[in-house]
């Protein structure tokens, strides 16, 4: 990545949904020094400029194609592997390849749609708040789910997936949404991790380990439909 290109990610303008968090802390800043003293004017200073960086939403730019498949988020390939689907999508119980993506605290938290397509469920779950790098965070964490069918009727999955401080997962589509590759869909706070589960018969060319950059990163290609 040039110079040019981490100050803008550095900079970017803040995701709506930490607005209220960026103000606060300047407000602690600014009435809190003034009444307690420079420690606490320092500190809500600290606690602003984290928000300001956690909360950025930089520009995406999606690469063109219909069925390809770009990453849902920023952040480390934990996991490569066949998978259920969370059963409350209703996508059946036959395994298929999960990409498992985890958001670190310094990591773009912003959720993006790895494919054009319809919202076709959203399913929220409560659970636990372990380690989301660890395998089973898919299965004990609190999650939503959404389902997207793409134009030519095959089905994929995203999940948001919260982690061992995270304790708020927003998410702004609806069922029945029409979506764009690379559109924004919600955001984890602090630290979380995020699984795509690709159409059956899809293999990913993500590896473990790869970086991933949501919105732009191709994690697969859809061979087209054979006619029957």
């Amino acid at each position: 990545m040039s110079l040019a290109s981490t100050i803008r990610l550095v900079i970017a303008k803040p995701h709506p949904v930490g607005r209220p968090f960026i103000w606060g802390g300047a407000g602690v800043a600014v009435v809190g020094g003034a009444i307690l003293g420079a420690w606490l004017f320092w500190l809500g200073v600290a606690f602003t400029l984290f928000c300001l960086y956690f909360f950025r939403d930089p520009e995406r730019y999606p690469p063109t194609g219909r069925n390809i498949v770009v990453a849902p988020a920023d952040g480390r390939v934990v996991s490569v592997a066949p998978a259920v689907p969370p059963p409350e999508l209703g996508l059946g119980d036959t395994p298929r390849w999960r990409v498992a993506i985890f958001l670190s605290v310094v990591d773009v938290h912003v959720n993006r749609m790895p494919i054009e397509g319809r919202v076709t469920r959203i399913a929220y779950r409560h659970g636990a708040f372990v380690n989301a790098a660890l395998d089973k965070a898919s299965e004990d964490n609190e999650r939503n789910a959404l389902a997207i069918r793409t134009t030519d009727g095959r089905d994929l999955a995203v999940v948001q997936i919260a982690g061992l401080i995270a304790r708020r997962i927003v998410c702004t589509v609806r069922e029945g949404d029409q979506v764009q590759t690379g559109e924004r869909f919600g955001i984890i706070r602090f630290g979380s991790r995020t699984d795509l589960y690709l159409p059956p018969g899809v293999r990913s060319t993500a590896l473990v380990g790869q970086t991933m950059i949501g919105g732009e990163t191709v994690i697969a290609e859809l061979p087209p439909l054979v006619a029957r």
